[in-house]
């Protein structure tokens, strides 16, 4: 989890919200060493240089609106691994 915890997850972006949109505005509070939106998703991630410009950038934008939209800001969490609940989901088998 310490690698992450300069990493933001932003949410409620709009579609059209570019990676270099995030980064001019979350670079008023330190050095932007990513940016990754998802496409067609509404979100994304942007990794600060130290936990200290998270937090500043976090709390800073959490509620602000950027291109019409309220940012939902976030630390981010480790990826999961997905459970499958079989309802409709492909069966995996292996190639023995």
């Amino acid at each position: 989890m310490e690698e992450n915890i300069s990493k933001l997850y932003v949410g409620n972006l709009k579609f059209s919200a570019t990676n270099e949109d995030l980064k001019n505005t979350f670079s008023d509070f330190g050095n932007v060493l990513n940016v990754n939106i998802i496409p067609n998703k509404g979100f994304g991630f942007v990794e600060m240089s130290s936990p200290e410009e998270a937090g500043k950038a976090k709390e800073a934008l959490n509620g602000k609106e950027l291109l019409g939209r309220t940012l939902k800001i976030d630390y981010a969490r480790p990826p999961q691994q997905r459970r499958s609940n079989n309802f409709g989901s492909k069966k995996e088998y292996s190639k023995e």
